[in-house]
């Protein structure tokens, strides 16, 4: 369970929020993620409340409607069901105001009305947490309420006892709710299912049948506007942290013990205390070539856009097997990829003529921008030898009308108190542990070109497994292609 100390306020049951007040409403997270997620909630019939917008900008309610129109047609999709926008709209509210002003929370107080148990997201930067949550327990806020917090959870495991024990001053571990909108996408939830929703699985999932774990996540555009934010974050803290550990601990965890969110948070928690806390000499880190020409970039920065590490898990399962990640800026491709390597068979029955190079047997999880699952193996060529070829049996998975968005599915769970797919404290922790002194001591970046796989130094951290697999994505022709 949780370290954090004991759960209080009437927050902490399974009742659903009866409000929803989200601070940073005029901010770029806003205006990409959290207007057409509440639009696809309206249009469900999920989001029978009122809305209220918290920011420091001198806006009105108009405003704010305004804001969430052009939100919606520029990344939602457009405004399909008139009703519903207009549904959304009548059940905004909008409170102006500075996070430290006592004022602006207590015109918050009002706008929640009668609202009992309220949801707070705080789509604000970390910096100021402290001064919002205590504002909220001040102003009588936080009383029956759930507190929603974007990533990062703190700089280094230092700074996220401190987040924490800001959090808990007002609010119970269990009305704590974490977001990783990672964790609400489809693909990524998806492994979890697959691997304990399939008994075929369950006898080579382990060191005597696993060679090794390889972990991708690539994107072939820049910083695309984000450059001040990179040099204070980098790819360590951005992404390999949360994002790509969170993963690791879908492939690597135990079965639940029960059905409920905590017993699969244990397992996760359980899996972070066993990795092994990071080396400089596991960790390489790379820097795109004129990353220090880009705006609000230092001319000496050292501040990776690229990371690759080689991390162990000390348990029965994995003791002995490699998992290997690395993401990066800038790459060939932008796709995000599980292959998991099976051992060669003990015995070469068959003479091929040729040697067999790069896995033999694998399962492949692409979780994005497609979503497929694949199983790699040899069979006979055909003709008169014994001669093999690699074959993959590929499964597509054809997005759905009904699938919900990542924000779509963490919002409308925060607001009914279903954690699962939230971090608990001890597994935030226990992820930065792992990281820690990487983050603080660490070999100098690295430069590599644009539209390659990173530095060549990086190879080394997998050359004794065959190297990394280079993700292929097939690229579908502009209209119709000639047969």
């Amino acid at each position: 369970m949780s370290a954090a100390t004991g759960d209080r306020g009437r927050g902490d049951d399974r009742a659903r929020s009866d409000a929803l007040a989200f601070f940073g409403a005029t901010g770029d997270l806003a205006h990409k993620m959290v207007f057409p997620a509440l639009y696809a909630m309206e249009k469900r019939g999920a989001l029978d409340m009122p809305v209220v917008g918290v920011a420091r900008s001198d806006w009105g309610v108009e405003q704010l409607r305004a804001r969430a129109r052009d939100s919606i047609e520029t990344f939602g999709g457009g405004v399909d069901d008139t009703a519903a926008f207009d549904r959304l709209c009548s059940s905004l509210r909008y409170v102006s105001g500075d996070y430290t002003d006592p004022a602006t929370f207590a015109a918050l107080r009002r706008e929640l009305g009668p609202a009992e148990r309220p949801l707070h997201y705080l789509a604000i930067p970390p910096s100021l947490f402290d001064d919002v949550v205590t504002a909220l327990g001040d102003a009588g806020c936080a009383r029956g309420a759930r507190v929603v917090v974007e990533k990062p959870f703190g700089r280094d495991l230092a700074s996220a006892r401190e987040l924490n024990a800001v959090l808990h001053r007002e609010f119970g571990e269990r009305s704590i709710f974490r977001i990783d909108h990672y964790l609400g996408k489809e693909a990524v939830q998806n492994i979890l299912y697959f691997r304990f929703a399939n008994s075929f699985l369950e006898p080579i999932w382990n060191r005597n049948h696993v060679r090794a774990v390889r972990v991708t996540m690539a994107e072939d555009f820049g910083l695309a506007g984000r450059e001040r934010f990179y040099e204070e974050v980098g790819a360590l803290r951005d992404v390999v942290q949360n994002h790509l550990l969170q993963t690791v601990s879908l492939l690597a965890m135990e079965p639940p013990a029960g059905r409920g969110a905590e017993a699969i948070r244990d397992e996760k928690v359980k899996v972070f205390r066993s990795m092994r806390t990071l080396r400089s000499d596991q960790v390489v880190r790379g820097q795109f070539d004129g990353y220090r020409r880009q705006p609000g970039v230092a001319p000496d920065s050292d501040v990776e856009t690229y990371v690759a590490i080689e991390a162990w898990i000390d348990s029965w399962r994995w003791e002995g097997v490699p998992f290997l990640i690395r993401t990066g800026k800038l790459l060939p491709e932008t796709v995000t990829e599980v292959l998991v390597e099976l051992k060669a068979p003990p015995q070469q029955v068959f003479g091929d003529a040729a040697p067999v190079t790069g896995p033999v047997n694998y399962l492949r999880f692409r979780l994005g921008p497609q979503v497929a699952m694949a199983l790699g193996a040899r069979a006979k060529r055909p003709g008169e030898g014994f001669d093999g070829e690699p074959v993959e049996l590929l499964f597509v998975d054809q997005p759905s009308r009904d699938e919900m968005g990542p924000y779509e599915r963490l919002l409308g769970d925060a607001l009914d108190g279903e954690q699962i797919l939230f971090a608990r404290q001890d597994g935030v922790e226990e992820a930065w542990r792992v990281v820690d002194h990487v983050v603080h001591d660490h070999r100098p970046a690295l430069p590599y070109a644009p539209g390659t796989w990173g530095p060549p130094e990086a190879d080394a951290l997998a050359r004794h497994v065959g190297g990394w697999h280079d993700p292929v994505v097939v690229h579908e022709p502009p209209g119709d292609a000639p047969a």
